[in-house]
């Protein structure tokens, strides 16, 4: 433990070896997702797969080994005993820090099937990370806003077309798509600029995950509902994170059923698909707010 290293110094080690760890396996990684593709054969592809998520399984394990090196955080987390790396997952969270997603890589790794993020078609063109993404099979969605679909109503539903061929290839190995339903992180500004309804949240966005249980068929039943709480800290930074400068975070992940009947449904299309998909979303988020307020008491 280098707990008793000043934050800065802390922070800077933490920032190398991320960076180092980053920069020796993108390359191998792509290496691997060039065979895959150069070679058109099921049995070399899934085994190129499988190596491909072993790097980045490994890649997330180095990440667990610096955190457990700088910092001295306090974890307090429940429900991921019983988690099964064989099952198909939709795992939502709240966002607060870019910190989330190394603490969710952190607990979920070797547990559940590798996070998979949709990301917006742009990503893809982010430097080093984006090609791994790729490599890594993480379904990129091109989606148009309401006021592009007004001017060209010829493009409705292909962003639904795009989900679906990217979610074919996840039928057949089981998969945890992941999601961060306020589709940014949460700051006071933001809340106030949304006047959303909720203590420690933004407003869910609802359509993303509907459009992935309806392109997923009959494969995703489970959901894992994570809520993360940092006590003390409202909205930590990351630089906050890589100096160690939080001290605890707190973890409840809830396994739920997803209701059958949002299944295979058109969330574009069906306007009453829509409106009982969103109560849902709806009633999660106040499930979600009230616990964060019980967390930080």
């Amino acid at each position: 433990m280098l707990s008793f290293l000043p934050p800065v110094l802390r922070g800077l080690i933490a920032g190398l070896l991320l960076a180092a760890n980053t920069v020796l396996l993108a390359p191998l990684l792509l290496a691997v997702s060039l065979m895959r593709f150069l070679i058109p054969l099921g049995g070399w592809q899934r085994l190129c797969t499988g190596m491909a998520i072993g790097i980045a399984e490994f890649w997330i394990s180095v990440n667990a080994f610096w955190m457990r090196l700088t910092q001295k955080m306090e974890w307090d987390v429940e429900g991921v005993e019983h988690l099964d790396k064989e099952h198909w997952y939709l795992v939502l969270s709240n966002h607060q820090s870019w910190a989330d997603i190394f603490i969710l890589q952190y607990l979920f790794n070797r547990k559940i099937p590798m996070l998979k993020f949709f990301l917006k078609q742009e990503l893809i063109w982010v430097p080093v990370i984006g090609l791994c993404w790729w490599a890594l099979d993480f379904p990129f969605m091109k989606r148009y806003s309401k006021e592009y679909l007004a001017k060209h109503p010829e493009k409705r539903g292909q962003d639904f077309e795009s989900t679906r061929r990217a979610c074919e290839k996840f039928k057949h190995t089981p998969v945890a798509v992941f999601n961060f339903l306020e589709g940014t992180r949460f700051t006071a500004a933001k809340q106030e600029a949304q006047q959303s309804p909720y203590t420690y949240l933004l407003k869910p966005k609802a359509g993303g995950i509907a459009f992935v249980l309806g392109a997923m068929g009959e494969s995703m039943k489970e959901l894992l509902d994570v809520t993360i709480a940092y006590p003390g800290h409202v909205q930590p930074s990351f630089g906050d994170f890589l100096c160690g400068r939080v001290s605890s975070v707190t973890v409840r992940v809830q396994t739920k059923p997803i209701p059958t009947e949002f299944l295979n449904r058109d969330y574009d299309q069906d306007e009453a698909f829509r409106y009982e998909f969103q109560q849902w979303v709806s009633e999660l988020w106040r499930e979600k707010d009230a616990l964060l307020k019980a967390l930080h008491q």
